[in-house]
């Protein structure tokens, strides 16, 4: 039996403490996952649509993505993606520090995937990335392209 390919997680988050706890707590499985941290929404836009430096990039599996960036914020991130057919299948968790309401229901309006209000608790942050991976990683079928 062939070896799996490499599960490839973009994790958009322009806080590098946030970004090295979500890298460490997929570091157990690093076997089974690429992980690929950028910090802002336009590389990130870049990376999704093979522009730029970018144009090698593979697809991921699965983008956790934080609301609050540089540039254009994560909602505007998460509409681009939805509304680009080649992309709009790849699930997206939202892991931010905004617990506003209307965050919330903007992105399931615009086809988020799931929403978690991330900690600023490092452990705590950890912890919850763990369950992101039991359920995201490990229960759910993702699609394959």
């Amino acid at each position: 039996m062939a070896a799996e390919t490499k599960r490839l997680i973009l994790v958009v988050d322009a806080n590098p403490d946030h970004v090295h706890t979500i890298e460490q707590a997929l570091k157990d499985n690093s076997e089974q996952y690429e992980l690929v941290a950028i910090s802002n929404s336009d590389q990130a836009l870049d990376f999704l649509h093979q522009r730029g430096s970018y144009e090698a990039a593979s697809r991921p599996d699965l983008i956790l993505l934080e609301l609050n960036l540089p540039e254009k914020d994560g909602q505007t991130v998460l509409a681009d993606i939805k509304a680009t057919p080649s992309l709009r299948r790849i699930p997206i968790v939202i892991l931010t520090l905004s617990d506003q309401k209307s965050d919330v229901f903007n992105t399931y309006a615009l086809q988020g995937n799931s929403y978690v209000v991330k900690s600023s608790d490092l452990g705590q942050l950890y912890q919850l990335v763990k369950r992101i991976e039991d359920f995201w990683l490990g229960i759910v079928t993702l699609p394959v392209d």
